[in-house]
């Protein structure tokens, strides 16, 4: 029984020292290649618009290295990206298997067995027989032949009146970037948009495809492959070859060499008795911006009209255009194109060159050259035998306006009548024109144009067409044209000595004074109403003082009393 026990524990031995033996040879000998690859995702990006296919065309760096670390290739030690399709045997074939599905941006690890990269052949002197490659990936670019250009609109407005079509001209603001996202271009940068025909071959492929269909304000991605970019040479400096490029585009403008301006959001007044025609000289507000809404200019800013004729070329041909055929009170939005406005140059200063023009304007006024005074008689008593004249002297009230409406002054506020001489020049012409032939209590509604009113440089401004509301109130009928002072009985054929209080044979200007008075009190003479009468009176001494020594002698008096021409003397 003893010796069957040794004998089992023998065999027992024999076995457990050739498993130790089988494990020592196990840790010892070289690995077993595994049947596939390894990979390990050591960045992967947040967002991936799409992961790579067999088929797919992709650019990407690496770096080759041996499982003890030692490097034997990189496409950054070269500075080029290594750009090649997948899974068509252009690579080894783990390669091949390790890009599939990744993501651009995204980075891999990747360990290839032998079977799968160089196998028992190795290559060349770089890479011995039965090598397990371990490849540091990261993926910049991926496309397919089969692509074309990729629209993602991520801004739309909320009006758009009008698409950009083939041929018409843009101007637009973008940034460029590599799929990667690495920046090789901005117009924000040089602050300058770009500007350029759509759709005639003035772009590359897939710009010219990708603005198609924009509107004004409008926000797109536009990405496009390298053959609807710059191919496979790049630009030959900051777009490598067979890249995708990603475009970040805000539309600013777009018009047509063919258009015309336009007239929109018009807000016409009810009542509208005359349009702007050529020659008119016209006042009017405006709110002047870029067609993205970008402000350049406002008359309100300055407080002041914009005062021009029309239809002269004294404003640029698009507003020449868009002020014709306006009623006062008109509010209209007029598109004006480039080549109607400030061309290909602009001003040099808010207004790009190439820009279209948006105008929004309200016309405060407008008259012509050859206007003359329009008077509407609103009321008129029934009794109206007299009727003013030149000369007359009469009162008034008014209200006065601009032609929009915007109140000027009214004698009503100071509860006392306005009160001139007609044909004198106490009021402007035009107020001479809508007094005349006026009988009291009659009413009327005067227009008057400002070069019958206060002129270009009117105090109530300048270039206004002026309207009164005005009432006839009173009037005493003036002296006959030429004179200051009538008589209304025969003349005295002793006058100087009438004047000669003090019998001294001339005739002091107190005298002359005391006595003219007299006669109008008496109702014997009339002095011209609406002036003063000493001022008359003295002018009146003035002309019969012949020599100028402050009195009037008999001598004179005759001799002045002669004279033909005599109309204020005596």
């Amino acid at each position: 029984l003893i010796s069957s026990k040794c004998k089992l524990t023998s065999v027992l031995l024999r076995v457990l020292y050739l498993s130790v033996l089988v494990a020592f040879a196990a840790c010892n000998a070289p690995p077993v290649p595994s049947d596939d690859i390894f990979i390990e995702k050591t960045f992967v990006p947040e967002q991936c618009v799409r992961a790579v296919k067999v088929g797919d065309y992709v650019r990407y760096h690496y770096n080759g290295m041996f499982p003890d670390g030692k490097k034997f290739d990189s496409s950054y030690d070269r500075g080029s990206t290594y750009n090649v399709f997948v899974g068509k045997k252009q690579l080894i074939e783990g390669m091949d298997k390790a890009l599939v599905g990744m993501c651009v941006n995204e980075r891999r690890l990747v360990k290839i067995p032998p079977q799968l990269a160089y196998g028992k052949q190795g290559y060349g002197d770089i890479i011995p027989p039965d090598s397990i490659l371990h490849f540091d990936v990261l993926l910049l670019d991926v496309w397919n032949p089969e692509d074309s250009v990729q629209i993602n609109t991520y801004h739309t407005p909320a009006t758009c009146s009008r698409k950009v079509e083939v041929s018409d001209f843009v101007r637009y603001h973008y940034n460029g970037t590599l799929l990667d996202g690495t920046l090789f271009d901005s117009s924000h940068t040089r602050m300058r948009t770009y500007d350029t025909y759509v759709g005639i071959g003035w772009l590359i492929a897939g710009m010219d495809q990708g603005l198609l269909g924009m509107c004004v304000e409008e926000r797109r991605i536009i990405t496009m492959p390298p053959s609807l970019g710059y191919g496979e040479n790049g630009d030959g400096s900051d777009i490598p070859g067979q890249a995708s490029l990603v475009f970040d585009v805000v539309l600013l403008d777009l018009h047509n060499p063919r258009d015309g301006i336009t007239v929109t959001n018009q807000i016409v007044p009810e009542s509208c008795t005359r349009k702007t025609v050529a020659g008119d000289f016209v006042r009017y507000h405006y709110n002047g911006s870029l067609l993205d809404g970008t402000f350049f200019d406002s008359s309100y800013s300055r407080n002041h009209t914009y005062d021009t004729y029309v239809g002269r070329g004294y404003v640029i041909a698009g507003m020449d255009e868009g002020l014709i055929g306006v009623c006062v009170g008109e509010r209209r939005t007029i598109t004006i194109p480039p080549h109607l406005a400030y061309g290909e140059e602009g001003t040099g200063t808010k207004i790009p060159g190439s820009a279209v023009l948006v105008f929004d304007i309200h016309i405060i006024d407008f008259h012509n050259p050859s206007d003359t005074t329009e008077v509407t008689v609103t009321y008129k008593p029934e009794e109206c035998d007299k009727k003013t004249k030149k000369g007359d002297f009469v009162k008034y009230h008014y209200n006065a306006s601009l032609l929009d409406d915007t109140s000027i002054d009214s004698t009503y506020n100071y509860g006392k009548t306005y009160n001139i001489v007609l044909g004198v020049n106490q009021v402007v012409p035009g107020m001479e024109d809508g007094l005349m032939d006026m009988c009291v209590g009659e009413r009327r509604h005067v227009v008057i144009p400002p070069h019958l009113g206060y002129g270009e440089r009117g105090v109530i401004p300048g270039s206004a067409v002026l309207v009164f509301d005005i009432e006839l109130v009173e009037m005493e009928e003036g002296l006959p044209e030429g004179y200051m002072f009538i008589w209304n009985e025969d003349v005295s054929p002793d006058l100087f000595s009438e004047m000669d209080k003090d019998n001294n044979e001339q005739v002091e200007p107190s005298e002359f004074t005391d006595y003219i008075l007299r006669q109008v009190n008496e109702g014997k003479g009339r002095l011209a109403p609406g002036f003063d009468p000493y001022r008359i009176i003295d002018n009146m001494f003035s002309n019969q003082d012949r020599n100028g020594d402050g009195k009037i002698t008999e001598e004179e008096f005759k001799l002045k009393a002669d004279e033909a021409s005599a109309h204020d003397e005596l």
